[in-house]
C-alpha cells in the first residue's frame, strides 16, 4: 500500500504534526494550482527532511492521478509496538492502566479517530489484529489528527490470547456489545482496564467476546440503533476517564 500523502494542505498538516514520520518530501518542478511549494520546502528543511524534485507527470503517476498540487510526502514504514512491552508498561500504571483493543476495524478513518480518542482519554496504547483489519496507513494517521505518531499501536495474531495475557497482568476487559447486560457506567474502572471495540459491521467476534469480563451496551434513545465504531469506543473511554477523575 502506498505511503504517500499529497496535496498542499494534507502535506503541510503532516509536516507540522508528524515530521519524524516523513521520509522524503516530493516537489514537482512545475507549480500546481494553489500550490505552496516554498512553504512545504521550508518546513522540510527546518525538520532536516530530504527534498526531491521530479516532474509533475511523474508525481501524478506516483499518486495514481490524485490532486497533488505539486507536492507530496512519503512516510516511513509504520512501526508497531511490541505487545508484551506495551502490556507490561501499561500494567505498571496501576489503577490508571488503560488499553484499547480493536477487533476487525477495516476503516482507516475509524482507526485514526479511535487512536486519537484513546490518546486523549488516557490510554497507553491500542491493540489490533494482524489479519482482516486495517493497519497504520496515511489515511489513519491523518484521521488521528497528529495522535498516531508517538502513540503505541501493537499488532497481534490472536486477540483472544492477548486478552488472556492481559488478564494475567490484572486487566479486566470490557466489551462494547449491543446485547450487553450493563450500561457503560455499570462497570467499576478503578482497576487496569481493557476496552474492546468491534468492527463497523459485525461487531466483536464471538471468540473474542467470550473472553471479555463485561459486556456493556450504550443506551440508545433515538431512532438510530447503533453507533459508529469510533463513537462507541470514545464513549466507553470517556466513561473510564470520568470515573477515574471522580475516584
Amino acid at each position: 500500500m502506498s505511503q504517500l500523502i499529497y496535496g498542499t494542505h494534507p502535506v503541510l498538516e503532516a509536516l507540522r504534526a508528524m515530521p519524524g514520520e516523513v521520509e522524503v518530501v516530493l516537489i514537482a518542478t512545475e507549480r500546481g494550482d494553489r500550490a505552496r511549494p516554498d512553504e512545504v520546502e521550508a518546513l522540510a528543511r527546518a525538520h532536516k527532511i530530504r527534498v526531491e524534485r521530479l516532474s509533475k507527470r511523474e508525481l501524478t503517476r506516483l499518486t495514481d492521478g490524485g490532486v497533488h498540487q505539486g507536492v507530496a510526502i512519503r512516510l516511513r514504514a509504520p512501526s508497531y509496538a511490541d505487545f508484551d512491552e506495551l502490556a507490561r508498561a501499561s500494567a505498571q500504571k496501576g489503577k490508571d492502566a488503560l488499553l484499547l483493543m480493536l477487533d476487525g476495524i477495516e476503516d482507516p478513518h475509524n482507526l485514526g479517530a479511535l487512536c486519537r480518542s484513546a490518546s486523549a482519554l488516557g490510554a497507553q496504547g491500542v491493540i489490533i489484529g494482524k489479519d482482516r483489519a486495517v493497519g497504520i496507513t496515511p489515511t489513519a494517521i491523518k484521521a488521528s489528527a497528529g495522535a498516531l505518531p508517538g502513540f503505541k499501536v501493537a499488532r497481534v495474531t490472536n486477540l483472544s490470547r492477548a486478552i488472556e495475557s492481559l488478564r494475567e497482568l490484572g486487566f479486566w476487559s470490557v466489551a462494547a456489545d449491543m446485547k450487553g447486560e450493563r450500561p457503560p457506567e455499570g462497570v467499576d474502572y478503578s482497576t487496569p482496564t481493557l476496552v474492546v471495540v468491534g468492527s463497523e459491521g459485525k461487531g466483536i467476534r464471538r471468540a473474542v467476546l467470550d473472553k471479555c469480563d463485561f459486556k456493556v451496551r450504550i443506551p440508545m434513545v433515538g431512532p438510530i440503533s447503533s453507533l459508529n465504531a469510533s463513537v462507541a469506543g470514545a464513549i466507553l473511554l470517556a466513561e473510564v476517564a470520568r470515573q477515574r477523575r471522580q475516584g
